[in-house]
């Protein structure tokens, strides 16, 4: 099969050059126009601050896209998340905590606590943003968004493994005073609304000010969940009270269902000239997020024919806990440019970000063990029931967090006829606080409820950094690039507690509310839905967590350093080609986790007896990146292609998920169906070895004809392991024989100490997770000009990109895959466009309705995943004034 799909990719591609030649040589044999008209037909010049300075983008030795707000509008994106599959190896996904994990070129992070670090770095205005969360903002009335690929770790440096991507706000404008406003109106009772408006005070003092509001509902069928198990066989009686928790389960309309858009965000600008030499740009921003976030539903289709069967409809899901986030963030942004001379200049950049959420989640959606997966039965004895228990209800609370980030940049730029310079100096300086919470509400060996509540007031990262790169032009046509960076960061966690633990024998979580009786004794009943209070849990603060003893200490601290280098050579083939190649690095400090005993308040089958504490360390991740690229106008000015072939070697990468922790004792074997129960995992962040990613990109944009454009890319990646010798498979292990898949190993039991009970697979050969190792983008437009300045313009998109997985495990599967299979995406779009102030666009995104997944979880016997949307459809009316 991959076979057929790279030959399909192939062949699209080559059809598309072919139509690309066939239709040039055809406008060049068969039409003689004058310069005037060859002038106005040619592709409009990009420029990009991919080297810190203004360039063109077809001169800029750089793998970099650039798109235009315009382009942003036209393909409905409204924030980081909508760039997914636009450009080459460019995958987005959907994460915890309202947290986005960016993919370029294979290299991402999944690591969204607020002290982890996302490996494609963010920037906005050529400044840092650290947070994954500030992904989420609004994008609206920009300049345009660039996308760099390859390690940035000269010039972008920090946490710029993967690439960039630099979201530039538009200026305020001298030149005239002008506004307009634009209205969206879709299914799902969308509503958007865009306003900017631009003031030219005099010719040195202008502000702009926008506003952007967006809606819609969820387009998911979502019910309340009021479970009530009725399992006879197993003592399970239904009684008529939900056995899940109701203290949050409420009716909510479809406006706050989960998958619906409920933001504001808000941008003033001040643009000062205040002398002939220097000028100052200010910026405030606010961003209000108060959507119900996205919930993890079951795959119904690779469901389908087996066990896990869904029962209804395919986007049926039954909440108990309705998603909830309130998220602010207020930014403030300074960019100051004193030009000392032509040929040099000091910019010093400055921002401080205050972000601040409170979010609840349901994190079983509702999806309960099935009755042959039930295992334990009442009453219970004195000792329990460590089988399975028939009632799966999960939620995450984070109770309230402030994360406050100031990035200070200092640059010295100069530029002559054969050298350009930039010089550097960063430092940002983060402080977080969290109070985040998980519950496991029925669990074995009694159906108690479990907890924990983690308390981090002050989380602390410092990085400091000293860069420099010189482009030396040595001939008139060759010049060769020089850039190092010098990083030093930190992690501080102080006065951090965990309350709670995962111990499901003790009755603690009721917080002496709510009296069980004894197990194994007349009366004995743990709780049912309505039996829970707001004085148990999270919501009553940590004084409910008495009885589980006092919290564990996390005071930490580390830090680590790193040379990072950019050597370049290009050459200018003729004024509008040219080829170059570069070596670069790019390099993630590691970090930490919350202290917790690895063993889960068990012994473990090594080292001591009791508890063994841990922070879960992890080492920095780098990459090296060698590739060659070409870049060129061609075609009078009518064509332009960029080419890039590249190999990097990922080193030490950085994976977070519920990873194995350590294998604990037990008096007695697992039970068949769930042969993973002396497996101890913990949410943490551990280093794999090595890996080997090749690939191809190219873009190809082409004004064929008067009033044509057609736009292409294609790439082609093969991201391969090389070297993990301790991964760990536990892939949905008590399904794999029925669903067809192999079994999942045996518990290791060799030599090797940390090896211990891990279910070892050799993946050398398999694929890093959101690279699809083909992907292929053609889109066309061409506008008609009629009577009096009327316009019309047809456009069309359409994206293809290969299977892809979400896991190192690459599991091909009918039922249980943690993957994506190849999809085709269409979009189209009719605008209007008056010939004085207004203008309509119809619209339709995703035409096929395809519904297409963005990560995937383990249920338990079937594939939950996060969706991207179904086909939206509506129209856009602006007015310019």
């Amino acid at each position: 099969m991959r076979t057929n799909r790279a030959g399909y990719a192939k062949t699209v591609t080559a059809a598309a050059v072919s139509l690309l030649a066939g239709a040039a040589f055809a406008q060049e044999t068969t039409t003689a126009t004058t310069d005037k008209g060859n002038a106005r037909n040619e592709l409009p010049t990009v420029t990009v601050s991919a080297t810190r300075v203004n360039s063109n983008l077809l001169k800029t030795p750089v793998a970099v896209t650039a798109i235009t707000q315009e382009a942003l509008s036209r393909e409905g994106i409204h924030d980081v998340r909508g760039l997914s599959g636009t450009v080459p190896n460019l995958q987005i996904s959907s994460g915890a905590d309202s947290g986005i994990q960016i993919n370029i070129r294979g290299v991402g992070s999944t690591n969204f606590t607020e002290i982890g670090d996302p490996a494609v770095g963010l920037h906005v205005g050529g400044l840092y943003s650290p947070r994954p969360q500030g992904a989420l903002a609004l994008m609206f009335d920009l300049e345009q968004v660039e996308v760099l690929r390859g390690p940035q770790g000269t010039l972008f440096g920090r946490n710029s493994t993967g690439g960039s991507v630099n979201i530039i706000p538009a200026k305020p404008e001298f030149g005239s005073t002008y506004g307009n406003v634009e209205a969206d109106f879709g299914n799902y009772r969308k509503r958007q609304v865009n306003l900017i408006q631009n003031i030219a005070v005099n010719d040195k003092f202008a502000l702009r000010a926008t506003v952007s509001k967006v809606t819609r509902d969820g387009w998911i069928n979502q019910q309340q969940d009021f479970y009530d198990v009725n399992l006879p066989a197993h003592g399970f009686v239904a009684d008529g009270i939900p056995d899940v928790d109701q203290r949050r389960n409420t009716l909510v309309s479809k406006s706050k269902y989960y998958y619906n858009r409920d933001e504001w965000a808000a941008r003033i600008a001040g643009r000062l000239k205040l002398t002939d030499n220097i000028e100052w740009l200010v910026a405030y921003e606010k961003f209000q997020n108060n959507g119900a976030g996205d919930v993890a539903m079951k795959d119904c289709d690779m469901a389908a024919s087996t066990a896990f069967a869904c029962t209804g409809g395919k986007w049926d899901v039954k909440i108990n806990v309705p998603g909830k986030t309130d998220m602010s963030i207020d930014t403030l942004r300074s960019n100051l440019v004193w030009n000392l001379s032509p040929s040099s200049s000091i910019e010093y950049g400055f921002a401080f970000a205050n972000q601040k959420r409170t979010q609840q989640s349901d994190d079983d959606g509702g999806y309960h063990p099935i009755a042959s997966q039930v295992t334990a039965s009442l009453p219970v004895g004195p000792d329990g029931d460590w089988g399975t228990w028939p009632v799966s209800d999960m939620t995450s609370f984070t109770l309230g967090s402030t994360y406050k980030s100031s990035v200070h940049e200092l640059q010295f730029k100069h530029h002559t006829d054969t050298l350009q310079l930039v010089t550097g100096l960063f430092w940002m300086h983060e402080k977080n606080a969290i109070d985040y919470a998980q519950e496991q509400l029925v669990t074995a060996p009694y159906g108690f409820p479990t907890s924990q509540f983690y308390h981090q007031p002050d989380r602390q990262i410092d990085a400091k950094a000293v860069f420099a790169q010189a482009d030396w032009k040595f001939t008139p046509t060759w010049t060769a690039t020089l850039g190092a960076r010098y990083s030093h960061d930190k992690k501080t966690d102080k006065n951090g507690q965990v309350f709670g633990g995962w111990d499901g024998s003790t009755p603690a979580y009721y917080n002496g509310l709510f009296h069980p009786g004894t197990p194994g004794e007349p009366g004995f009943r743990a709780h049912n839905g309505r039996d829970l209070t707001e004085k148990m849990g999270p919501f009553a603060g940590t004084g409910a967590y008495a009885e589980w003893g006092p919290p564990a200490g996390n005071d930490n601290a580390q830090s680590w350093k790193k040379v990072t280098y950019r050597l370049g050579l290009q050459k200018q083939l003729t004024p509008l080609d040219m080829v170059y190649t570069s070596l670069s690095t790019g390099y993630k400090a590691g970090g930490f986790g919350d202290k917790d005993d690895r063993c889960g308040g068990h012994d473990c089958v090594d080292g001591p007896a009791g508890p063994q504490y841990t922070f879960f360390p992890y080492k920095p991740e780098t990459v090296t990146n060698f590739e060659i690229g070409y870049k060129g106008l061609l075609l009078n000015k009518r064509l332009s292609l960029s080419a890039t072939l590249f190999f990097s070697r990922y080193k030490d990468m950085q994976v977070t998920g519920d990873n194995f922790a350590s294998r604990i004792k037990r008096t007695e074997p697992c039970p068949e169906d769930n042969p993973t129960c002396d497996i101890v995992t913990k949410w943490q962040t551990v280093n794999v070895g090595v890996v080997s990613i090749p690939g191809i990109e190219l873009e190809v944009d082409y004004k064929p004809w008067p009033g044509a454009r057609l736009g292409a890319f294609f790439s082609y990646i093969n991201s391969k392991m090389k070297d993990y010798p301790s991964y760990s498979d536990t892939w949905n292990c008590g399904v794999r024989e029925e669903m067809g898949a192999p079994h999942c190993p045996e518990p290791y039991s060799g030599p090797v100490r940390e090896f211990a009970g891990r279910q070892i697979l050799d993946i050398t050969g398999n694929h890093l997770p959101l690279s699809p190792k083909y992907s292929f983008g053609i889109n066309f437009s061409q506008s008609f000009m009629f009577g009096k300045g009327w316009e019309l313009t047809p456009w069309v998109n359409l994206k293809w990109q290969d299977k892809m997985y979400f896991t190192l495990l690459n599991l091909d599967n009918p039922h249980i895959s943690d993957g994506q299979k190849a999809f085709t995406k269409i979009d189209a779009s009719l605008k209007l466009q008056a010939p004085k102030y207004w203008r309509a666009e119809l619209y339709v995104l995703n035409a096929t309705n395809k519904m297409t997944k963005n990560a995937v979880q383990d249920g338990g016997g079937f594939v939950r995943a996060y969706w991207n949307d179904p086909r939206t459809y509506g129209i856009r009316v602006g007015i310019d004034y």
